[in-house]
This record gives C-alpha cells, sequence and structure tokens, in this order.
C-alpha cells in the first residue's frame, strides 16, 4: 500500500477566491492521500469575503486561508508538487514558475465568482456555483488510484476533469 501524501496547487491570478476553495476542499476530502495548497501570479493580499463566508457555511474552517505568491511554491525549500491545477482562465495563459518536481498540471477553468455583480445573494449564489464545480472535479481527482496508474493515464484523467461542464456540477452536494 502506498502512504504516499500528494501535494497539489491550486493557482488563481489573485489567489482569493476560486484557489481558495480548491485548497480548502481537497484538504477536506482528500483522505488524508492529498495536501492541497493555492497561490497566485498577482495575488491580492487578501481572502475574497465571499470565499470565507461560503466555506464557513459548509462548515470549513478558514483560519489559515490566505493570499499569497506562487513564487513561494517554486522557492528552494517549498513543498514539492505532484500536481498543479490552473483554475482560471488567466492563470492558466500565464508563464508559470518552474515547479521544483515537475508536477502534472492540468487547466480546471471555473468562472470567476469575485467578478460577479448583484445583490449579496446573486454573488453569494455564484461562489456557490463555484464551490459546486469544484468540489465535483477535485472529488472525481481524489477518486483516482494515483498511485497505481501510469502518469499518462493520470495526465489524460486530470485533463478530462477540467473539461467537466455546469451540467455535470450541478447535482453535487454543498458539503
Amino acid at each position: 500500500m502506498d502512504d504516499k501524501v500528494y501535494n497539489v496547487l491550486f493557482l488563481c491570478t489573485a489567489n482569493s477566491a476560486r484557489s481558495i476553495l480548491g485548497e480548502a476542499i481537497l484538504n477536506k476530502i482528500g483522505n488524508d492521500r492529498f495536501k492541497a495548497y493555492s497561490a497566485g501570479s498577482q495575488p491580492r493580499g487578501e481572502v475574497n469575503s465571499h470565499a470565507i463566508s461560503t466555506l464557513e457555511t459548509l462548515g470549513y474552517d478558514t483560519g489559515e486561508a490566505r493570499s499569497k505568491s506562487w513564487d513561494e511554491f517554486a522557492a528552494k525549500g517549498a513543498p514539492e508538487m505532484d500536481f498543479v491545477f490552473t483554475v482560471c482562465d488567466s492563470a492558466a495563459a500565464e508563464t508559470c514558475p518552474v515547479w521544483p518536481g515537475q508536477p502534472m498540471t492540468a487547466h480546471w477553468g471555473i468562472p470567476d465568482p469575485a467578478a460577479k455583480e448583484g445583490t449579496d445573494a446573486e454573488i453569494g449564489a455564484a461562489f456557490m456555483d463555484a464551490y459546486r464545480m469544484l468540489e465535483r472535479r477535485i472529488s472525481a481527482f481524489a477518486s483516482l488510484p494515483v498511485q497505481s496508474i501510469d502518469k499518462l493515464a493520470i495526465k489524460k484523467k486530470i485533463d478530462a476533469i477540467g473539461q467537466m461542464d455546469a451540467s455535470e456540477t450541478s447535482g453535487t452536494k454543498n458539503g
């Protein structure tokens, strides 16, 4: 039995919403097989208050949530990543740092709930939609037998997970 804990980095430009949600979700459902982190190419420096309230409403501990640069994870002594997922189109288009260990990467684009304008209820709904999409994709990822299938097969599967559309995520539980 492989007891390896796989490090996963979720990237977004501001590291204030989607990547924060991804980090929290995987750390909760990863069954001690995964350790998730998040970062941004241009971190906002604070986590979006709607991201915090969404997570807290769903029972997540947000005490460790912080907006940080992806440079932290490319620096000497940083945890070596096994997987890196971009969750916004901007970050996917940017030139990423060279990650130690050559992790597998995939783009899992999620609409930006922080860009939603409207009432608090409408913005809250956008954050719940983003949460549900991420939770569905992360659940599919966490169920992969990553320790027993080859890298090419894993790469194909994580790319396919990133192609899940909203209709495939709408029936997901909230927490």
